[in-house]
């Protein structure tokens, strides 16, 4: 069980780092929250970039929440590996 939860982790961990370099450099960071020059676009067409966002929103939620369960489960078996 806990050798599928790492894969998962390694799995995921790939599929985070191709988000983030899919990701437009010229994003603008926080500048565009507080009125930056992007920020009419957050409502805009700009429909492209919000799903790349929500994807590696969602997978670095998904990582921590795969480490917590693995950490979950090294610590309930006092240590050992079922690989």
């Amino acid at each position: 069980m806990l050798t599928g939860i790492i894969l998962l982790i390694a799995l995921v961990c790939l599929l985070l780092m191709g988000a983030v370099l899919i990701q437009n450099p010229k994003g603008g960071g926080i500048d565009s929250t507080f009125g930056g020059s992007q920020a009419n676009q957050m409502f805009g067409a700009s429909k492209q970039t919000d799903f790349i966002e929500k994807i590696t929103w969602y997978l670095a939620i998904a990582l921590f929440v795969l480490c917590i369960i693995a950490a979950r489960m090294v610590g309930s078996t006092g240590g050992a590996i079922d690989l």
